[in-house]
Order: structure tokens, then sequence, then C-alpha cells
């Protein structure tokens, strides 16, 4: 049986769904454990822990969708990218579970917390690292031989993925120096302020740096960016990135609450956009179309039933989740 286009496009947006909600949700608490060591030791760090401490690991529910939904809906990516990725993969993976624990330890064994606390950053700064350099190797193009991964162990490792490791690691703390700017109050407010201006800048430059490399990857880049016609719909998304970062840095500047995270937001969703219009239609660039992985129609069928059912529940626990945990937090509440 064959795959069905439609559906595999309906599947491709999922997936893409599923990146973007775990990028943006667990992006601003690996954030906070990439800031964690610029807070001072006791209140600081103990707010900033607390701010995420309710909703951290169910954010990490959509790693899981999405990772899962490749396998099952893309099998064919899957079977090319994991080989081509397999040591960043691990170190995010390993990163992912060194925070986790760090979380209860760091409660649970206050003669040790120093230890935790540098496991916080280290599996934070791990993961996101590690993410980028995924992200930099997937566009940067993987090599299939057949229908395999055909390149080496360490082709992923180049100037451009760790650049964009780099961009990532920049991005997650902006995220999550905007995130303690609404949840946090007092001094940690104030300096989530000051950091927030400092990832700013580094996350600009980044982004910058990132998307002028990016169209002299590959021909195709190229001409999706920089061609007549299709630099009419492309160009777009740089003026509206323009457009958004002054809108944060005036937010910055008049010391608003929540507006600097809603914009971060906003900046992601474009270059999310971005990363759309290099890629589209392939899911493997220069190699595999998202039609071409996709598994049979009737996979996608049974499949599709059951995200239709469980999507709707993940949102709504979600959204409940951050209700209950709204405002700000205090150095009393969280973890204990």
């Amino acid at each position: 049986m064959t795959a069905d286009p439609t559906l595999a496009l309906i599947w491709a947006f999922i997936i893409a769904l599923a990146v973007f909600m775990y990028v943006v949700l667990d992006g601003f608490d690996l954030g906070i454990g990439i800031l964690f060591p610029a807070f001072g030791v006791g209140e600081e760090r103990d707010q900033a822990m607390n701010a995420i401490a309710p909703v951290w690991d169910g954010n990490e529910t959509w790693l899981v969708l999405g990772g899962g939904g490749l396998m099952a809906a893309f099998p064919l990516a899957f079977a090319i990218l994991m080989p081509a990725m397999y040591p960043p993969i691990i170190a995010m993976l390993l990163g992912l579970v060194f925070r986790g624990v760090a979380f209860e330890f760091r409660w649970r064994d206050p003669r040790h917390r120093g230890f935790w606390d540098f496991a916080f950053t280290a599996g934070s700064v791990t993961a996101a690292l590690a993410q980028g350099i995924v992200l930099g190797a997937l566009l940067q193009g993987v090599k299939v031989t057949g229908r395999g991964y055909g390149g080496g162990w360490l082709d992923w490792l180049t100037p451009f993925s760790l650049l964009t490791g780099v961009g990532v690691v920049a991005g997650y703390a902006l995220l999550g120096a905007c995130w303690l700017i609404f949840k946090a109050d007092g001094g940690t407010q104030r300096h989530a302020f000051r950091l927030a201006r400092i990832a700013g800048i580094a996350s600009a430059l980044a982004v910058t740096a990132v998307s002028a490399a990016t169209p002299f990857l590959d021909q195709r880049y190229y001409e999706r960016w920089l061609t007549f016609p299709s630099i009419l719909f492309a160009g777009s998304v740089p003026v509206l990135v323009g457009a958004l970062s002054i809108g944060f840095w005036w937010a910055l500047l008049r010391k608003k609450e929540l507006l600097p995270f809603v914009l971060t937001l906003g900046l992601y969703l474009l270059c999310f956009i971005g990363l759309g219009i290099s890629m589209y239609p392939d899911i493997v660039p220069g190699s595999v179309s998202i039609v071409q992985a996709a598994t049979a129609r009737d996979s996608q069928v049974f499949m599709l039933i059951g995200v239709a059912i469980m999507l709707p529940v993940i949102l709504a626990y979600t959204a409940w989740s951050y209700w209950v945990f709204r405002g700000k937090v205090g150095e009393s509440s969280g973890y204990h």
C-alpha cells in the first residue's frame, strides 16, 4: 500500500506542531537552566526553579509526540535521521535525564545543592546545544544511500551545526529570561530583565548569522530565499522578524512583564516558518520528500484517530496546568 499525500501533509503538520510546542515550552525551562549560574544562590535560584517546577515535565510530552510521530508516520525518515544524529540525540537525552534528576534531588539533598545546581545547568546546556546541532545537521543535509543513512559517525559535526547549536542555547536563554520576567518579582525579575537584554543581543546575532549562511548551504535554499519570485514571499519573514524585534526591545525598555515573552514566541514562530520555507516539501532535505517518507495510508488513518483523541487531551491538560499555577512564584513555592 502507498502513502496518501494529503494524510502525509497532515502528519507533517502534526509533527511540526509537536516540535514547535516542545521548543517554546521546554525551551523556556531549559533557558532558565542555562541562566541558572547567573542568579544568586538562595532566593533568586529558588524562585527561578519554582517558576518552572510545576510544568517542566509536562512540557516534554511534546518531545515524545514529535519523536514518536516521526517514527510511526515517517519511518523512512526516522531510519535515515536517527543513525545520522545518534551522538547529539543521545547527548540531548542524557542532558534531559541529568537535569530532571537535579529537579528532585536539589530540594531533598540540600548538603549537595551546589552539585545539583551544576547538574541542572549542565543538563540544560547539553540538551539545548544538542538540539541546535541536530537542527544544523538536518539543514546542511544528510547523505542517503538507497533507503538508509550513507554518511559517517561525525558528519553532523560542522561549523554550521555548531553555530546553530550556540544559537539555540542563546534563544532558549532568551525564552527563560522572558519567562522569569513574567513569573518572578523583586530582585529576580530585575535580574531577568538584565539577562533578557544580553540574551536578546546574542540571539539576534545568532539568528542573523544562521540566516545569512543558510541560503549558501544548498542551491535550493538560495533559490527559495534570494531569487524572484520566491523572495516576495520569503522576504516577508525577515521583515516581520525585524518588526517583532523592535517591539521586543520596546517592551523590555518599558518594563512590560508578559509582552517580551509573547513577542519572543512570535520570533520563534517566524524562525520556524523560515525553516519550513527552506525544507518543504522534503523531510530529509535534498533526499527524501514528505510523501516518500510516509507510511501506508491505512497506518496513517489508524494513527490519526489516536492523535485526534489524544492531542486535544494534551492541549487541555497543558492549558489547565498553566492556569492552575498562574501568577507570580515565591521562594517557598514549588518542590520541597
